[in-house]
């Protein structure tokens, strides 16, 4: 996994952005817009348009940023060798487990891909890359429990790197439904427990 260094922005770009990471989260991205971020932030349309030309441009911009930042965190953790394996995982599931703890946030790419249809191209691109990319991640890490005795798989761990994946993602959507944080936290916790070496 890869990262760039993070682009120098503007107080008022970085609180454009923050608002529409949240709305993203929150409604989706087709369920907000300029209009939204200028009464939130008391600015005029104009002046988002300033930085950010087109609602296209600020999709990507947020989810670039939000790439970056996930991604920084990753290659930090797993560059790490005196981390046990599990630890890295807990690191990974942590940003899950702080979107069920609030009303109604998924991850930003998550939410995306629930309307991965109506998205321009070029986020559909950077939405699937975000999925891949950290399913090489989970896979890494897996393979890395495996060699060092830590973790026991049912299967190859590509395989099993999609099952967490997959769990996780569909686990923050039930909650968000449901509104019950106890959805999160059995899957995370079963997971856990399947893949411990015994």
């Amino acid at each position: 996994m890869t990262t760039t260094a993070p682009k120098q922005r503007s107080r008022t770009a970085e609180q454009i952005l923050d608002l529409a990471e949240i709305l993203i989260q929150t409604r989706g991205y087709s369920a907000f817009s300029y209009q939204d971020i200028s009464d939130a932030l008391g600015m005029t349309k104009a002046s988002i348009h300033y930085h950010f030309a087109s609602k296209t441009d600020l999709g990507i911009a947020v989810v670039d940023r939000y790439v970056e930042r996930f991604g920084a965190a990753l290659v930090a953790i797993a560059e790490d060798q005196s981390q046990p394996s599990m630890a890295m995982l807990d690191f990974y599931i942590e940003p899950y487990l702080k979107y069920a703890s609030t009303p109604d946030q998924v991850c930003l790419s998550g939410a995306l891909a629930g309307e991965i249809l109506a998205l321009p191209p070029e986020l559909r691109a950077r939405v699937d890359g975000f999925f891949k990319a950290h399913q090489i991640w989970l896979t890494g890490i897996l393979k890395r429990g495996v060699a060092r005795g830590e973790f026991k798989l049912p299967a190859p761990a590509s395989k099993v790197a999609r099952l967490v994946f997959g769990a996780l993602q569909g686990a923050l959507l039930v909650k968000r439904t449901t509104g019950d944080t106890s959805q999160l936290r059995d899957v995370v916790a079963v997971m856990k427990l399947q893949l411990a070496a015994q």
